[in-house]
């Protein structure tokens, strides 16, 4: 039980097709206190919550080096698993969660929920339909500011609980964004510094990615800005698009002398993925972000990591075979 599960546990009480029955973490009080907080039983340990026939799925929220231990707990008990990103930090790993979970017949299901944001969802209708012809370039950035806010005895914050640093705990965020809008990443070049932040990770980053259909993106990450941003902006043969936290969503036509806003009425992204994921338990289809998917996208990531550290144009089917 951290900050998460609460985001989690505050979007499963905004919808009727959850309902959060039980819960545990090793701590007692904050396990009593989520319980209280949130109408559910405490239960004393994992294996009890596993034996429970009324249990159909677990919301896993446990630290990425855990993943694969817990995930395959749940699976071979039955139970189907919603395990927010990243599925692991290592690709090995994520390849194991996803058999154990294909093996055992459970849905596995990622939390990858700004991909699910109402102008990145426009976007994509847009290129679909053409509006955008070929895709060739598209920039992104996802800030916030962590100084003075960072706990350097939670693993999120350390280079053996999040490998990569800012890289790998929100810059996936927007790589995933990136595959989404422009296609699949086949290449990656990073570098990472660490500039503001105590402790022994990157706090920001830098990658370049090449895409399959040739075109190119950047990212920028940073956990050492003075305050919150993200941006993405598109760049196609016959239009281009500007997102970013403070104007919207903006786009310009070839042609056009400036560019019109769109409006985009804000979702419940989380809703979304969690209702999903019921869907999928009850056998309404398969959800967005699978296993297969989700070590993908782990893997261009990866890949950055590599690159940071090594100097060198890595290429994601390289990290998929041996990481």
């Amino acid at each position: 039980m951290g900050w998460w599960s609460d985001v989690l546990a505050d979007a499963m009480q905004r919808t009727a097709k959850l309902r959060i029955s039980s819960c545990f973490t090793r701590s007692e009080q904050k396990r009593r206190a989520f319980a209280a907080k949130y109408g559910c039983r405490a239960a004393s340990d994992y294996q009890e919550i596993l034996d429970d026939p009324g249990v159909e799925a677990i919301i896993n929220t446990t630290p990425n080096d855990v993943h694969l231990e817990t995930t395959r707990a749940a699976a071979r008990a039955g139970k189907h698993v919603f395990l927010d990103k990243p599925i692991a930090n290592t690709v090995s790993e994520g390849h194991a969660i996803a058999e154990v979970c294909r093996n055992a017949g459970v849905v596995l299901a990622l939390g990858y929920q700004r991909r699910r944001e109402s102008h990145f969802r426009w976007l994509r209708r847009q290129i679909d339909a053409g509006v955008f012809g070929k895709l060739v370039n598209a920039e992104a950035n996802i800030s916030r500011d962590r100084l003075g806010k960072i706990d350097l005895g939670s693993w999120r914050y350390t280079a053996k609980g999040m490998p990569g640093g800012v890289m790998l705990q929100i810059g996936i965020h927007y790589t995933d964004v990136l595959e989404y809008l422009m296609g699949p990443i086949k290449a990656v070049s990073g570098r990472s510094a660490q500039l503001v932040l105590p402790g022994d990770n990157p706090d920001v980053a830098s990658l370049v990615l090449e895409h399959e259909s040739g075109a190119l993106s950047t990212l920028n990450a940073s956990y050492a800005s003075a305050s919150e941003y993200y941006l993405m902006n598109l760049y196609g043969k016959e239009a281009s698009a500007y997102y970013d936290l403070h104007q919207g969503l903006r786009i310009l036509k070839r042609g056009e002398s400036g560019p019109s806003p769109v409006a985009c009425a804000k979702n419940d992204t989380f809703v979304e993925e969690l209702e999903e994921f019921a869907g999928a338990v009850r056998g309404n289809g398969g959800p967005e972000m699978d296993g297969e998917r989700a070590t993908h996208s782990l893997a261009v990531i990866r890949a950055g990591i590599v690159s940071a550290r090594e100097g060198r144009r890595v290429e994601v089917a390289e990290i998929l075979a041996r990481d």
